[in-house]
């Protein structure tokens, strides 16, 4: 009997992945996959309100909550908000995480987006998925997982705002008609209260699920969907070209063409 497909979601923050995949993730869970949901911190910077060991607390709670609607496990990395850095210390942690769960698949951030913890993040686990086989780099620890047999398929979510730092719009390849998905998404997000009123304070968003709804709808529209999400394969060299989400969930995904 086969192994179920393990889809590893690593995101730099609580709710980063309910945002940008969780349509996806579930579409994925209801056929069979093994979802893990990871986060580079634990979202201690989320709050003009609670100190940071208080808001920490807070927000890992929500996203287990979170992860559990999606019959999926939470691990956070509980790196720092703002100090997402690509350093030894931090890319052991990815990797050691990445060699535990051994993915099939991978969703993460664009490699560009609005902010360095979520491009950091995109880089960290682009490296630790194609270091993971190297049975010679060493994370430090005294019984370490084991080197991976092969690099995991790695898919980049669309950027937040849909833009990189410098406005340009990104426009997706892969886009996963989630109309089937979209409110048990919208259910996952609304475990995250505690970043209402830190969402409205720092970015003027008035509601999470009315954001989340106008990006899902925004990529919808570029493929003739109500509903989507979008995503970029990497297919640098030696990761494979061959696209595996697309034959994951076959009828649910729609490519773009190439103008």
């Amino acid at each position: 009997m086969s192994q179920p497909l393990r889809v590893l979601a690593l995101f730099a923050h609580p709710d980063d992945a309910e945002f940008l995949c969780a349509g996806t993730l579930f579409l994925l869970a209801d056929r069979g996959a093994e979802i893990h949901v990871a986060t580079m911190t634990a979202g201690d910077c989320g709050s003009t309100v609670l100190r940071a060991g208080e808001i920490s607390r807070v927000r890992l709670q929500e996203g287990e909550r979170a992860a559990a609607l999606l019959g999926a496990s939470f691990t956070s990395l509980k790196e720092k908000d703002l100090l997402v850095l690509y350093d030894k210390r931090t890319l052991s942690k990815v990797m050691e995480l990445v060699r535990r769960i051994d993915p099939g698949m991978v969703f993460t951030h664009s490699p560009t987006d609005y902010m360095l913890d979520h491009e950091n993040t995109s880089r960290l686990c682009q490296t630790a998925c194609f270091g993971a086989m190297a049975p010679n780099f060493h994370t430090g620890l005294r019984t370490p997982a084991q080197a991976t047999s092969a690099i995991s398929h790695l898919y980049y979510a669309q950027p937040t705002g849909f833009t990189d730092i410098l406005g340009s719009v990104v426009i997706p390849k892969i886009f996963v008609d989630i109309g089937a998905s979209l409110e048990r998404k919208e259910r996952m997000l609304a475990c995250h209260e505690s970043q209402q009123a830190w969402l409205k304070s720092q970015q003027g968003l008035t509601g999470p699920a009315d954001t989340m709804r106008q990006m899902a709808a925004r990529t919808g529209e570029l493929v003739g969907l109500a509903w989507a999400e979008g995503y970029r394969q990497h297919l640098g060299q030696g990761f494979p070209s061959s696209d595996r989400l697309s034959a994951a969930l076959g009828e649910s995904i729609t490519r773009r063409r190439e103008v």
